[in-house]
């Protein structure tokens, strides 16, 4: 719902005043939104086990001009997230966004893939998505609605034989965040999936060293004709966390250059 101050409307993609939870946010895809979102004038809590690199991160977003924090948490431990909502909670007083975020990939077929491996990786992709937003929805219900931002992937979509975990992680992604969405539309908490197309992080410069020929199969295929960067995915962050996506919920939007477009 549009939100004012006084008398006077304000911009639907206006975060002034709220609070989002970003996590493994302290680089790649997750700093990247949440720079566009302290942009749009949003607080943010960078959540990550790297707490060193969580500091840069808020200095960085602090150099914006945002109010951010850092919070270590492990994302797949239960108490842990617990506590890294209540320490939101302690600092802003309040969280509005939640954007799943945090992501590993272990890239090996499915026949030379650990039961560990494949359990790391679902639970770091998946299941932290269900323990954030099942410790933010009382949060967001008491304060009358929220936004919940998943983080999903071309693999959502696609097929990889190198990153089966991965996939399967993320197609769950989408179907989770169809759950809550229709599980907590009633509650005004709109949730919306993010499906990145191949972005230029850390993640994926590992992937270009160990999968031969992906760069120039990655431009060719990509009618933008470039990677992605990280703040390619600012925009669409503010977008589903501001009153502007107050009517969509449980979509999976490609930021990806047009990568999925093409058969």
């Amino acid at each position: 719902m549009a939100f004012s101050e006084g008398d006077r409307p304000v911009s639907h993609f206006n975060l002034k005043g709220r609070v989002a939870v970003v996590t493994g946010g302290n680089g790649g895809i997750g700093l990247g939104m949440a720079r566009g979102l302290a942009g749009a004038g949003a607080s943010i809590v960078v959540a990550g086990r790297n707490r060193e690199k969580s500091l840069r991160a808020v200095g960085e977003l602090e150099a914006l001009g945002a109010d951010a924090a850092a919070v270590e948490a492990d994302v797949t431990d239960e108490a842990s997230v617990t506590a890294l909502f209540r320490q939101a909670v302690d600092r802003f007083g309040r969280v509005d966004v939640l954007v799943n975020n945090a992501g590993i990939n272990i890239r090996k077929p499915p026949q030379d893939l650990a039961l560990a491996e494949w359990r790391l990786v679902l639970d770091t992709n998946l299941t932290s998505a269900f323990l954030a937003s099942r410790a933010a929805y009382p949060l967001m219900k008491a304060r009358g609605g929220g936004k919940i931002i998943n983080i999903g992937s071309m693999m959502s979509i696609f097929g990889a034989s190198f990153a089966p975990a991965y996939a399967a992680s993320k197609g769950g992604i989408v179907q989770f965040t169809r759950a809550c969405a229709s599980a907590w539309a009633p509650d005004h908490i709109q949730v919306n999936a993010v499906l990145p197309g191949w972005i230029d992080t850390d993640l994926t410069a590992e992937a270009r060293r160990q999968i031969p020929g992906l760069h120039d199969n990655v431009i060719h295929r990509t009618p933008e004709r470039r990677w992605g960067m990280p703040d390619d995915l600012g925009g669409v962050a503010v977008f589903l966390a501001s009153p502007a996506s107050d009517f969509l919920t449980g979509t999976a939007i490609p930021v990806d250059g047009g990568y999925s477009i093409q058969g």
